[in-house]
């Protein structure tokens, strides 16, 4: 991706979701964060919770319409308190939890299948009002080709697997992806 954030504006943007979360869950007002320099960016952002190697949480907002001050710490506690999929994160749990932020570029339409490089590019498939999407990170993560990555993006859709092959629009984008796995940027 050619907009890769610097490791200070990583470690920035972490922060702030670990803070925003940790707000939450003691009942706290959340805090402003001031839209200027990294924050002022407007990105579309996933944000992934994992405890013990199993993930614990993922919401995003993939739509570009928003400043990372606004956006990462909205996804951060949704994906950590209201995830249908899991329950909410505990006060006790933040502190093992790592965080991941996938900070999406542009979403572009995909004209021709053979151009999507897994491990490179998330997808979204929409047909009607039904819309999947998985971050580029999905795909290699499960080993999946090319085709398969297509299938599970229009099965998240609730879409059959062939739906690219017939009429459903797939877009792709690619995302700069870092968690705080590395203790120098966890914060408390």
């Amino acid at each position: 991706m050619e907009t890769q954030l610097s490791l200070e504006d990583r470690g920035r943007l972490l922060a702030a979701a670990r803070a925003a979360v940790a707000d939450a869950l003691a009942g706290r007002p959340p805090r402003t964060i001031a839209p200027v320099g990294v924050f002022a960016r407007r990105a579309g952002v996933f944000v992934s919770f994992h405890l013990d190697g199993d993930l614990r949480g993922c919401i995003g907002h993939p739509d570009g319409n928003q400043t990372l001050a606004a956006v990462v710490p909205q996804c951060a506690v949704s994906a950590a308190t209201g995830d249908p999929r899991f329950d909410p994160i505990s006060a006790a749990e933040l502190p093992r939890c790592v965080i991941e932020i996938s900070v999406l570029g542009p979403i572009t339409v995909v004209r021709d299948p053979g151009d999507i490089v897994v491990g490179r590019d998330g997808l979204i498939a929409e047909q009607g009002w039904r819309r999947g999407l998985l971050l580029p990170q999905v795909a290699t993560e499960y080993g999946w080709d090319r085709e398969a990555f297509l299938a599970r993006t229009c099965g998240k859709a609730g879409l059959p697997p062939d739906a690219w092959k017939q009429g459903a629009t797939v877009s792709r984008f690619e995302a700069d992806v870092f968690d705080d796995a590395d203790a120098a940027w966890r914060r408390a």
